[in-house]
């Protein structure tokens, strides 16, 4: 087996990545975003505007715009038995982890009460530690039935009497009631609960890349800047475009991502070019500067 040096992005199938070159006791923290299984295809349109006295938008200081399509990413997202393909994955990847690391799994509530049952499982009741609640309000509302707006994200540890847990670089967040506290208190703010308020990725912001299912480089922060160190390094394989990544190379931890999707990894390697990252797996000629993108 060869193990290649962070940061690290691969192109290929993430069991195969897994087995061949990540080593035992290698990384501090896992997080993955696989598929939700949601029956169908995911797929994203991604378009650009283009400054036109005619164009069929309308921008900043009443100025016009005109759309024009920059092509589309997209993925399978439906499985006969979605523990059958993921559960020997997780179970790959966990001897990557070294003795005080920490896995998250983000899903949403089609599978997460099944991945539980698996992951106490393989790992056991007490090594399991939070159940996160990621809530967000935006986008369109059912009528049938109560709106769902949560992702649940999973926290488990290798041993739960040693792990990182940085209380100290933890966000605050501002009370909802500040007239019931201090002043002091109210301008600190409050620390988070395993409830986390935070939009998705804006349609129109810097962070958008058009993949996708693609999450807020917020809730990667949180996770990143709290159960890990300075120089510590991050594995996501499911790596889609590149969040877990950027997230850890802004804070100082190295990155390893594996996707075995074209789009997410064009989409990642352009995304993390400024970070440098080995490419592994990729056709000779593959620039991630020069990428369709």
């Amino acid at each position: 087996m060869t193990t290649e040096p962070a940061n690290t992005l691969y192109y290929g199938d993430n069991l195969d990545v897994l087995r061949r070159y990540i080593g035992d006791k290698s990384v501090d923290l896992i997080y993955i975003d696989p598929p939700f299984n949601t029956g169908g295809s995911q797929k994203r349109m991604r378009i650009k505007a283009v400054a036109d006295e005619n164009g069929d938008r309308n921008g900043f200081a009443g100025r016009r715009y005109r759309t024009v399509p920059q092509g589309s990413s997209s993925y399978q997202d439906c499985f006969d038995d979605f523990l059958a393909f993921l559960m020997p994955r997780i179970n790959e990847s966990l001897r990557c982890l070294r003795p005080d690391g920490s896995f998250f799994l983000h899903l949403d509530y089609r599978e997460i009460h099944y991945a539980k049952v698996a992951m106490d499982g393989l790992l056991g009741r007490s090594h399991f530690m939070n159940e996160i609640i990621w809530a967000y309000d935006f986008g369109a509302r059912q009528k049938s039935r109560w709106p769902t707006k949560h992702d649940t994200i999973l926290w488990y540890v290798m041993d739960p009497e040693k792990y990182t847990f940085n209380y100290d670089q933890m966000d605050r967040i501002p009370y909802m009631a500040p007239g019931l506290v201090t002043k002091e208190k109210a301008e600190r703010g409050k620390t988070p609960t395993d409830v986390w308020w935070n939009t998705i990725v804006p349609t129109n912001g810097r962070e958008k890349t058009g993949y996708p299912t693609q999450k807020p480089l917020g809730i990667l922060n949180r996770i990143i800047r709290m159960h890990t160190k300075p120089g510590d390094t991050v594995l996501d394989y499911f790596g889609g475009s590149g969040t877990t990544g950027e997230a850890a190379a802004i804070h100082g931890r190295r990155f390893i991502l594996v996707d075995n999707n074209p789009d997410a990894v064009q989409v990642a390697a352009k995304r993390l070019a400024r970070f440098r990252p080995s490419c592994v797996g990729f056709e000779p000629s593959f620039q991630p500067e020069a990428s369709l993108f």
